[in-house]
């Protein structure tokens, strides 16, 4: 049972109250109940696979944990609505919502007049027309900010331009500013195209003595202090066992292996995402490690490509795992270990199941996503003698 007084009350949300939005299931659920409910689910999920060791979760503050805010930006230009719409096409304003830290507010207040005086149109989606489709707010630890536009087009490219020197000086906390063109009329939060409105390109981040990047178009955690402590225990486990060289699969901006990393250690991180990759080889010349290599390439298509493993893989894939592919390939390699970080348990449940050869040593539950049924787990497996 949770003692913690933080850990006790219920949030309360308005909006859910007023049935506007429903983003947090679980939100009638207390706490500890919830806490209770996905180790049970997970425990389900692993009741085929023997678990020598059930760490106990690690639990998150109930509001203001997240760092990111995708705002669908609805109205006009002169009363634009941030947040998302409702089933009935209704704006709903999200900008009081309690998931957000109090520093957000500071923004979306700045953001409203800014809008119209950049004379950003909000998209209408049943009319196509308009060019402000969405805005995507992240803020680092240290409280610095990384501002996106999603627009339909370059056509209000130069009207944002001129604007921005009045937001820069309302919000100085503002370090990477860009615009981000989605052309296709699809609710696609994002394009490929990126235009930097600021010299800076990446937001500068530390979780606990690992120094990392966030770009614009890079996954990174929305809760930092669970994910913290999600990347420290990885270390913890890794950093117990005698090993010497380890591959990071579905490596981000490098989390996991930056911080599981030693200078003597022989470390490959592997991801599709040239930016997120960018990031991590940003960090490990920042950090000194030099037996560390990052590269932008598909990881299960790297894995199978090679005929030999390292002593440890870790994996952190999407939410559909790391699929049969993967799985036959380490069966056949033999990797030592395997550290497996998943936000879905249900496809990493699937996935132990094609590893036969492995044994589930240690288990442990992060609660990413207060409020949901979703969470982080991180599981070590051990090949079998």
């Amino acid at each position: 049972m949770l003692q913690d007084t933080q850990h006790r009350f219920n949030m309360h949300c308005a909006l859910y109250d007023a049935n506007r939005c429903r983003s947090c299931q679980w939100l009638e659920k207390s706490y500890p109940q919830q806490i209770d409910d996905k180790q049970s689910l997970l425990q389900q999920l692993l009741a085929n696979h023997p678990v020598a060791e059930w760490r106990a979760p690690v639990l998150s503050a109930q509001q203001a944990f997240r760092n990111k805010a995708k705002m669908v930006v609805s109205g006009s230009v002169e009363r634009p609505v941030l947040g998302l719409l409702h089933a009935d096409g209704e704006a709903v304003d999200l900008t009081d919502c309690p998931l957000y830290p109090a520093s957000f507010r500071t923004v979306f207040a700045a953001l409203i007049p800014f809008i119209a005086r950049a004379g950003l149109t909000p998209y209408h989606v049943a009319r196509r027309r308009g060019e402000l489709k969405f805005v995507l707010l992240t803020e680092s630890t240290r409280g610095e900010l990384m501002l996106r536009f999603v627009l339909r087009s370059e056509q209000k490219l130069t009207q944002l331009q001129a604007a921005l020197p009045w937001l820069q000086a309302e919000l100085p906390q503002l370090k990477v500013i860009t615009a981000n063109i989605q052309p296709v009329p699809m609710a696609i939060l994002e394009g490929k195209e990126e235009i930097f409105l600021t010299a800076q390109h990446a937001l500068a981040e530390q979780l606990n003595d690992v120094p990392l990047s966030i770009r614009p178009q890079s996954f990174f955690q929305t809760n930092a202090p669970v994910a913290a402590q999600l990347y420290q225990t990885a270390r913890e486990w890794v950093r117990a066992l005698p090993v010497e060289s380890m591959w990071d699969l579905f490596c981000g901006v490098g989390g996991f292996g930056l911080h599981c990393a030693t200078p003597q250690m022989r470390l490959t991180g592997i991801e599709i995402s040239a930016e997120a990759i960018a990031c991590a080889q940003q960090s490990a010349q920042a950090m000194g490690l030099h037996q560390v290599n990052f590269a932008a390439l598909d990881s299960t298509q790297f894995a199978t490509g090679n005929d030999s493993a390292p002593q440890l893989v870790l994996v952190n894939p999407p939410r559909r795992g790391i699929g049969e592919t993967l799985c036959q390939w380490l069966s056949e390699m033999a990797p030592p270990w395997i550290l497996y970080s998943s936000c879905n348990a249900r496809s990493m449940a699937d996935d132990i199941a094609r590893l036969p050869d492995y044994v589930v040593q240690r288990v442990q539950l992060f609660d990413m996503f207060p409020h949901t049924a979703h969470y982080e787990v991180l599981t070590l497996l051990e090949r079998k003698s």
